[in-house]
């Protein structure tokens, strides 16, 4: 029997491969409606037909890396027969020279030790935390989908409507346990008013916008130790992207410029360039997955395509909003843009195929301005009014191509702030982070299209920032409360 794709605009589609990529946010198992959203690592797909080959090879890879240490071991085997003559040596029985010789012998190791070994203990006890966060999550993956094995396996089974084994399939893929977000009391820093987070794409480094000021911290499973500051902006930092196929992030300044910031052979973060072009406070920025297109909106009420190429320079000014853009959001076709605005409108531009120009095809009127919009997929997105206790879903319809509201979703609010706090949709959980008001509320969707707030997070105050991690592992946050940035990690319940 045919695995047909889930995803609710793929027509039921015959999956057809595996994607392999290991920073892939999107479903792994594919159709042909899926694969814009792989085109970037298009030589990471593999057809379903290849897959047990690609398991048999990981399979290979684990057992030569077990024969590298048995043989490691056997050769520390052999350095204790070495120092065994060595125990309970009589230096009356032997020379001064012959003394000498042996001690350097010993003084040997002792450099050998500093130098091998302690690297060698550190990269073991990382290996040992991977293999266990992997069995870990294995085996809850496991737990929850003996449920659905035994329900594939009933000889009721096979009697149901196709519709009804696909649905079963679709959840067996791509099950997901209830979840809550774990505060890490011991991992808080103290920290000045910070308006914009970011985390790189292994969880290494994070940079925080406090004030004028970029802190950069080394970041090592939840701890911070901030390691560099950066003073190239004259105001506060609203927005901060990290790009993932360079060691490269960007900030967005009321100062009205973007830097492009670079890791140096030094290991310092330096300045890389300037975009000036904005003529006020710069409020939103996103990067396309090719990472050569950015798109920022400002209060000036433009949003500005920027391109890469020896250098990067302005190539587009959209002049449409009447107010200032809070927030910008692209599709996973990368062909669509969205935007949200004071002036209570919603831009939907896509761009041309013939010129590559970007073109608005679309303006939807909402009855209260909001801060946060965010692509859930190529037909669907989340908008977020201002101090409301509701979050709009919007969804493309299939005859006119035009987007309309579908329905709201209740959330928890309180008292609400201009606070640019991005929504994010984390696709390989099906999780929405949104922030409204004194909350972040975590809404997962469900494979019938439901949305559930699976948990909301009480902050005490409006005045409330963070990011979420790519994988959805770690929630960072700032909060004017606590003065801290918070870390928390995800928990399968």
């Amino acid at each position: 029997m045919q695995i047909r794709c889930t995803q609710a605009d793929h027509q039921n589609q015959s999956i057809i491969g595996i994607c392999i990529e290991s920073y892939c946010q999107y479903q792994r198992p594919y159709c042909h409606h899926c694969l814009p959203n792989h085109v970037q690592h298009i030589n990471k797909l593999i057809p379903l037909e290849n897959l047990n080959d690609w398991i048999q090879r990981r399979m290979v890879s684990i057992n030569d890396l077990q024969k590298n240490a048995l043989e490691c071991k056997q050769i520390l085997d052999s350095l204790i027969n070495i120092f065994i003559p060595y125990l309970n040596i009589n230096i009356e029985q032997f020379g001064i020279l012959q003394i000498d010789n042996r001690i350097k012998g010993l003084c040997q190791f002792e450099v050998f030790e500093q130098q091998l070994f302690n690297p060698l203990k550190q990269s073991i006890q990382k290996v040992k935390q991977i293999i266990d966060d992997i069995l870990k999550k294995t085996k809850s993956q496991i737990d929850y989908n003996q449920k659905i094995i035994l329900q594939v396996q009933q000889p009721q089974f096979m009697k149901l409507p196709i519709q009804k084994q696909n649905k079963l399939l679709g959840i067996l893929k791509q099950s997901i346990n209830p979840f809550t977000y774990q505060h890490m009391q011991q991992y808080s820093v103290q920290s000045d008013w910070c308006g914009a987070i970011a985390i790189n794409k292994d969880c290494s480094t994070l940079v925080a916008g406090c004030n004028s000021q970029i802190k950069v911290f080394e970041f090592k499973q939840g701890m911070l130790k901030q390691i560099q500051t950066l003073t190239e902006h004259n105001n506060s930092v609203f927005t901060l992207n990290f790009m993932k196929k360079q060691n490269q992030f960007i900030s967005g300044s009321c100062d009205k410029s973007i830097i492009i910031w670079q890791f140096n052979q030094n290991n310092q973060w330096i300045s890389q360039q300037r975009l000036n072009g904005h003529n006020h406070n710069i409020y939103c920025v996103i990067l396309n997955n090719n990472e050569d297109i950015i798109i920022s909106g400002s209060s000036d009420k433009t949003i500005k395509f920027w391109m890469k190429q020896n250098e990067w320079l302005c190539q587009q000014t959209i002049t449409d909003p009447s107010s200032c853009v809070y927030g910008l959001s692209l599709n996973q076709q990368q062909n669509r843009v969205i935007s949200c605005s004071y002036d209570k409108q919603i831009l939907i531009l896509e761009q041309s195929q013939q010129n590559k120009e970007w073109i608005v095809i679309q303006n939807i009127t909402v009855e209260q301005y909001g801060y946060r919009i965010c692509f859930i997929d190529n037909n669907m997105f989340t908008f977020q009014p201002y101090g409301k206790e509701q979050m709009s879903i919007f969804e493309m319809n299939s005859i006119n191509n035009k987007y309309n509201k579908i329905k709201d979703i209740n959330i928890k609010c309180g008292s609400d702030s201009n606070g640019l706090f991005f929504q994010q949709y984390i696709n390989q959980k099906c999780m929405l982070m949104s922030k409204s008001g004194e909350y972040v509320n975590l809404i997962r969707k469900k494979q019938n299209g439901e949305f559930v707030t699976e948990q909301s997070i009480h902050f005490g105050t409006n005045s409330l920032y963070g990011v979420m991690s790519d994988d959805g592992e770690y929630l960072i946050t700032w909060d004017k409360k606590s003065n801290q940035i918070q870390i928390r990690i995800y928990n399968e319940v």
